[in-house]
């Protein structure tokens, strides 16, 4: 059930990897943004490298831990792909040290607590949503 969906959101769907070390984060975050996107949780970059092969994603939301983990890990990310934003996923005081990746391979950053409103907002933002028209039906088109 799509709940607070507006009619320009269900045309303009857009592809949304979540790749977290925390299972939780992964299904909190796919269940905020599957109504509005379509919304793949992953437990591995592994995972989302063979499904961009042939979905490739528009946003690309990561856990800051894989990152911090692996420094290389944006550059890899752009080369395999190129037409994803990313967005890092951070745990509440750690924005700081993921400002850190803007402009290195990240467009943005989203910090726990995880709240419905902002998570979309910020979403919407960073895939250039917010302020699109809305798609209007006439009842004389349909019948």
């Amino acid at each position: 059930m799509q709940i607070g969906v507006e009619t320009s959101r269900a045309v303009a769907n857009k592809r949304i990897f979540v790749v977290d070390e925390d299972e939780i984060t992964r299904a909190v975050l796919q269940f905020m943004l599957q109504d509005e996107n379509e919304t793949h949780d992953l437990a591995s970059l592994a995972a989302a490298y063979d499904k961009s092969r042939e979905w490739p994603p528009n946003l690309l939301l990561l856990g800051l831990s894989l990152v911090t983990a692996n420094p290389d890990l944006l550059a890899e990310i752009q080369r395999a792909m190129p037409s994803a934003r990313v967005m890092l996923v951070a745990e509440a005081g750690q924005d700081a040290q993921a400002q850190i990746y803007i402009g290195h391979g990240a467009d943005a950053v989203l910090t726990k607590p995880l709240r419905v409103e902002a998570v979309r907002r910020k979403v919407d933002g960073l895939l250039g949503l917010l302020n699109q028209p809305i798609v209007q039906l006439s009842l004389s088109a349909i019948g």
